[in-house]
């Protein structure tokens, strides 16, 4: 079953049993996808890319898992994580960035491997909100998945894709910076607007290189 479904959501199932629908948290969505992975495809024999991607969700699996997080959602090159659902954690703005920051450096050594030599490097964008989501099981009796709805959600996923418009690796929301009160360093990048969104959104950079404490 691990195989399929995460060790926290295994659990969760384990606990309270299989229903449709969930329950109202506080957590931390987190979005991610590779830059340019259309048209990196496009070059690269099927057998090839699927071996891509199998090496990039086992990494991005160990950083987002290591701190925590759970991986709801593979799309192709993109993914969707979880910090505080369906067990809560007491610091899900921390783990997630956290999480990023790992992310991006393992990507950059995964990179500079001999056998990359030559290849076009991996690039990722991240994009991290965080506030109240609905976590639960959605879908049919017959076949449904762990998931999280909210606002925060769609922030998130709006984030990553801003990622490419201002040029930074990882964005976060306000809520997500102030979770983190002064354990990190941002780069504010004003209030922006966000395809969807009727209101505009607080939108900070997380730089690079640095350790969250």
């Amino acid at each position: 079953m691990r195989r399929f479904a995460t060790q926290e959501v295994a659990q969760d199932l384990d606990i309270s049993g299989f229903a449709l629908g969930g329950h109202r948290v506080q957590a931390t969505a987190m979005f991610s996808d590779i830059r340019g992975f259309t048209a990196m495809a496009e070059q690269l024999p099927p057998e090839e890319t699927i071996e891509l991607l199998n090496t990039y969700y086992t990494l991005m699996f160990d950083a987002i898992c290591g701190q925590g997080g759970v991986v709801n959602q593979m799309v192709g090159d993109g993914l969707m994580a979880i910090f505080g659902a369906p067990l809560p954690l007491v610091d899900p703005c921390g783990a997630a960035v956290k999480a990023a920051l790992d992310m991006i450096e393992m990507i950059e050594l995964y990179n500079r491997e001999p056998d990359r030599v030559g290849k076009p490097p991996i690039e990722i964008g991240i994009g991290i909100a965080s506030g109240d989501v609905i976590a639960g099981y959605t879908g049919t009796q017959q076949r449904a998945t762990y998931t999280c709805v909210g606002d925060a959600v769609n922030v998130a996923a709006r984030l990553e894709a801003q990622t490419k418009v201002v040029g930074r690796a990882v964005l976060v929301d306000g809520a997500t910076r102030s979770g983190l009160a002064q354990r990190c360093r941002f780069e504010p990048l004003g209030t922006l607007s966000l395809k969807g969104k009727g209101q505009a959104v607080e939108v900070f950079a997380v730089p690079l290189g640095q350790k969250v404490v």
